[in-house]
């Protein structure tokens, strides 16, 4: 109960609800929640998760020459722009088929679809000075970006209609193309292609990609120009694709068609064959040129995850983008710094040496700078950069064994000594073979997975918490995660606040009902060496019935819902507090060991205290003495004030509720006993317990002994408090003596709705 309720805070929260999107977090298991406080490392994707996804074209190469929209309007070059390589609008230019080529590519290869006006995520799309306007869906913002960006340099991708493509030209001449074959876009081939016919009967094979998936298969072209003005886009940070094309002879497409048509109608390994034929497909390409996509960097990205580093957590971003980009992204977003030291396993360098000779390079780098410095692995400042060519190396020769195969220690050490590492050029299949990994390592660590896209959803599956971020993806990774988030920057609420407070919640749960059970069943144990044994109980049996129902529930459980131990400000300004409750450290033996031993010891007090006080006695005007269930209630009396004063005293966020349920439950422990002993129940066979609550509150030594023994039990945890927050206080304690122990505050743990809550938990 205490974790389907809790669950509810983190949907009610208003700091983690986005305006644009219209929606807030939601939680789709409420079993994970103490887990957010116990996150020891985040793997986390890029594109849409820490960037915005939203694309705008920057500027295309074609034939080694660069073209900036900005720059040029419909094909005519603007008087600003007259220092930068323009479209050449001679029709006898010699880059002017090149051109075309390139153009008709990006207006051609993609599964981009053409919308007139309609409301999307409730947002009216399309309207332009109140006149409906066409636009641009597609489900890679990538393919929008790069249509637009043609749109602005003069061709127009108009519509698909009866399996014909229409583009507008910069002459304003529209050229319709039958669109034959789409070679759909995966992630392991990187590249997509199209087979069109031209209105001159012309086979084209038009292909986009990765560098790494285009360079590889052209066999003419400006490949030097294009490849540097590629690498030098992915270090300012931006998102390159590689454009190449390929003429087609009729018979050429007889044999293509033939390949495609025999993998699409196979009944047995029908991917495979459609992988194997659009590899014989794709090759012998002319290379066109490359395009540059900005993805600017999400709100408060670089900020959240400089919190969970100072949290101890650390941070991977697994990336199926280029080096360069993915590495100017991280030093954007400080997962980097300028003082890292970069530490790369890169297939680049393992072509230059072997992996074994890198891999061990690298070992002694981290360890001779650890021995040297003195500083533990949290401190060293080393980031690493590994791609998917090298991470299938590792694992692969893990698997194989023998000689020098066994790589996976050897580069689990090597991630245990960096601060942040970067897994660029991922396959979605990757990025779950990592997750794994870690989590399979010696320490068992706590992992959390987050991303936006469906090549995200087998990390978010195989990680121990999923969240999904709600991105213009689809929700994919929404529905397939335990938490969704509008935004990145969520993540940091929800890790170091909601994290930090359910674990804490949790664990004093727990540890409370060993504690309280403890109390209350050990005085029965002692008894019987009383009554020699003879089952005869302590407690009446409407006591022992109601003791976990109704006269202990509430208190903890309202504390394990809405008990704030440090304020929300403090733990976001104070993101190194996630440290204290690391590593399980509330739910250990040691821990559990106090809980159990303070139960024992306030059991012998609240049994043998009553005993030796009351023992030859008497309490009554008339010489009676008290009986066994005088002693009982009296003993269970104590028991219960005890228990809930010690969560009282426990208690540092108090509500109006909280002192409604506290001191409501000891109030309703009273009159339930006097009624209970004050009144002859008619459907009861025995009657043993009338009139003997009442007798025990007539006697002014019952009165005394109560408040003596609750004295006494509670003492040692009071004293336990004051020593610790004196002579060796944690972070946590020095955050809470920064203000008041208690505070007072309207609650809103009745209020079930959205609309109606006014504050996050």
């Amino acid at each position: 109960m205490q974790k389907f309720l809790g669950s509810y805070f983190i949907t009610w929260d208003e700091e983690m609800f986005d305006e644009e999107l219209g929606q807030g977090a939601q939680v789709n298991t409420s079993d994970l929640n103490e887990e957010l406080g116990q996150v020891e490392y985040v793997f986390t994707d890029k594109t849409g998760t820490l960037t915005e996804n939203n694309m705008e074209f920057i500027e295309c190469c074609v034939d080694g020459n660069v073209y900036i929209p900005h720059a040029i309007c419909n094909g005519q070059i603007l008087s600003a722009a007259s220092s930068i390589d323009m479209i050449d609008s001679s029709p006898g230019g010699y880059r002017r088929e090149y051109e075309d080529l390139f153009f008709r590519a990006l207006c051609l290869c993609h599964t981009v679809q053409v919308k007139e006006e309609e409301t999307v995520d409730g947002i009216k799309r399309g309207i332009h000075q109140g006149r409906p306007t066409s636009f641009y869906i597609s489900s890679s913002p990538d393919e929008v970006a790069l249509v637009e960006g043609m749109k602005r340099l003069g061709y127009t991708y108009l519509r698909l209609k009866d399996n014909y493509m229409e583009i507008l030209n910069k002459d304003d001449e529209i050229e319709r193309f039958e669109l034959l074959h789409v070679l759909n876009f995966d992630s392991v081939r990187r590249r997509m292609s199209v087979i069109v016919k031209s209105s001159s009967g012309e086979y084209l094979l038009f292909c986009k990609g990765a560098d790494s998936s285009i360079f590889p298969r052209v066999v003419s072209g400006k490949v030097e120009q294009v490849k540097a003005r590629v690498e030098q886009n992915a270090v300012e940070g931006l998102r390159t694709l590689c454009v190449a094309y390929r003429r087609l002879s009729a018979s050429e497409y007889q044999v293509a068609c033939h390949h495609l048509t025999e993998a699409k109608l196979a009944l047995q390994d029908r991917e495979q064959r459609l992988a194997q034929a659009y590899d014989i497909i794709e090759r012998d390409l002319v290379l066109l040129g490359a395009t540059a996509v900005e993805d600017r960097l999400q709100e408060k990205a670089a900020d959240t995850i400089e919190s969970l580093h100072k949290a101890g957590i650390k941070v991977w971003v697994l990336t199926g983008d280029k080096m360069e980009t993915a590495a100017a992204t991280c030093y954007a977003s400080k997962l980097f710094r300028r003082s890292t030291q970069i530490l790369e396993l890169t297939k680049k360098r393992t072509e230059e040496q072997s992996l074994h000779d890198v891999l061990f390079e690298l070992n002694r780098t981290v360890l001779r700078q650890r021995s040297i410095s003195g500083l533990s692995v949290d401190c060293l400042d080393f980031g690493l950069i590994i791609d998917g060519a090298t991470l299938s190396a590792v694992l692969k020769s893990n698997q194989e064994g023998g000689g020098h195969g066994n790589y996976r220690e050897v580069f689990l050490e090597i991630c245990r000594n960096c601060s942040a590492v970067l897994c660029c050029r991922m396959a979605p299949l990757q990025k779950a073979q990592i997750v794994k990994l870690i989590k399979a390592s010696k320490e068992h660590p706590i992992t959390l997975a987050i991303g936006d896209g469906a090549n995200d959803v087998s990390m978010i599956l195989e990680a121990h918490v999923g969240i999904g971020i709600m991105g213009k993806e689809g929700r994919q990774a929404a529905r397939n995660s335990d938490y969704a988030i509008p935004k990145f920057k969520h993540l940091k609420k929800m890790l170091l606040v909601h994290g930090h407070y359910y674990y804490i919640r949790i664990a004093e749960l727990v540890q409370y009902f060993f504690y309280k059970n403890v109390c209350f069943i050990f005085p029965q144990f002692l008894y019987q060496f009383f009554c020699g044994f003879s089952q005869q109980p302590l407690y009446d049996t409407a006591y022992l019935t109601l003791y976990n129902i109704s006269f202990t529930s509430l208190p903890i459980l309202l504390y394990s819902l809405v008990e704030q131990h440090v304020t929300m400000e403090t733990l976001k300004r104070e993101p190194s507090l996630y440290r204290d409750i690391a590593k399980n450290s509330l739910l250990r033996w040691p821990v559990f060991l106090y809980w159990t031993c303070l139960g024992v010891f306030d059991a012998v007090i609240f049994f043998f205290g009553a005993y030796f006080l009351f023992d030859n006695t008497t309490f009554t005007s008339n010489g009676q003495m008290f009986g066994n269930w005088t002693f009982g209630s009296l003993v269970f009396t104590v028991l219960v004030f005890t228990v809930t004063l010690k969560l009282a005293l426990d208690t540092h966020h108090w509500t109006w509720i909280n002192h409604f349920v506290i001191w409501g439950s000891l109030l309703f422990y009273v009159i339930f006993s006097l009624l209970w002993g004050g009144i002859i129940w008619p459907f009861l066979n025995y009657q043993r317990m009338y009139y003997v609550f009442m007798q025990m509150l007539s006697s002014g030594p019952a009165w005394l002994s109560i408040i003596l023994l609750i004295t006494v039990s509670l003492l040692p945890d009071v004293i336990k408090k004051v020593l610790c927050r004196t002579v060796c206080p944690t972070a946590t304690d020095r955050a809470q003596s920064t203000r008041p122990c208690l505070t007072v505050e309207p609650s809103t743990i009745f209020m079930l709705s959205q609309s109606s809550s006014r504050m996050s938990f």
